[in-house]
């Protein structure tokens, strides 16, 4: 998969669990906020992650050299 393919992916997973912690989450303003707050992080969290390391593993700072025995 290419890197805008999973990056749709997880827009798509963040809305969502936003969705249902709107719909299944019904507490109050604050908690609702606060919930959402919380989804949104751990989405951009994860996708900073993986596209941290996606984008190392495409461009490595070191080159490997191989030796010859």
């Amino acid at each position: 998969m290419g890197f805008w393919v999973t990056t749709l992916i997880f827009i798509l997973v963040g809305i969502i669990a936003s969705l249902s912690v709107r719909l299944c989450c019904n507490r109050g303003p604050s908690t609702n906020l606060f919930h959402l707050t919380l989804v949104s992080t751990a989405t951009v969290c994860c996708w900073m992650m993986w596209a941290i390391v996606y984008l190392a593993q495409l461009k490595p700072l070191i080159v490997p050299i191989l030796s010859e025995e």
